[in-house]
């Protein structure tokens, strides 16, 4: 296999610009965004093979982060706990994903509307989760371990994306601000969508 060669100063870089990367700091966002989105799917790839190598139950990577949460220190979880800890404001497909996961015997509501309602895991739930811990220290934490310097470098990612939530939150913030308060972002009206009003 014949070795590549770095370019030289006379021969043309890769051109990695696009519509969302036109400046060298709008293209390192943009990388990281992408690699977010590949991640994002992998990890919900990853998450969905787990629990199905435990469990005869199909759930989305998002279902399965809640039960996970909701098993989360063995306490049980308000709809506003579970919000706040997954950064969600979706709160009905929240209640569509836990009738899910309370119908598949892994979830159990307690409370009531004036005491508050609250969300625990089932004796079957806590065993799944267990499980699911089991294959995931097999198989992904043995795979990070195998890696030292990935395994260095993890407390450094996720304060980062740490960093990055917070700058996406304060952005989506005044985002909001602009379309409530002028109907326009830089002068120029939103674009109209066929179809809708």
């Amino acid at each position: 296999m014949p070795r590549r060669t770095p370019p030289t100063a006379d021969q043309p870089k890769l051109d990695r610009s696009w519509h969302l990367a036109r400046t060298p700091q709008e293209m390192e966002v943009a990388d990281i965004e992408y690699a977010l989105i590949r991640c994002f799917e992998a990890f919900g790839h990853w998450q969905a093979e787990c629990l199905a190598s435990v469990a005869d139950f199909a759930a989305s990577g998002p279902e399965n982060a809640l039960l996970h949460m909701i098993r989360m220190n063995d306490r049980p979880k308000s709809i506003r706990d579970l919000c706040h800890m997954a950064n969600r404001q979706d709160i009905p497909n929240i209640q569509y994903s836990l009738r899910k996961l309370i119908k598949g015997g892994l979830v159990v509501r307690s409370g009531s509307g004036r005491s508050g309602v609250t969300y625990g895991t089932t004796e079957l739930g806590r065993n799944v989760c267990d499980r699911y811990a089991d294959v995931r220290a097999e198989l992904l934490i043995g795979s990070v371990s195998r890696l030292p310097e990935l395994a260095r470098r993890l407390a450094e990612a996720t304060h980062a994306l740490d960093l990055m939530t917070g700058i996406y939150e304060q952005a989506a913030r005044e985002a909001a601000t602009h379309r409530s308060l002028l109907g326009s972002f830089g002068g120029q009206p939103p674009a109209k969508i066929p179809g809708r009003k």
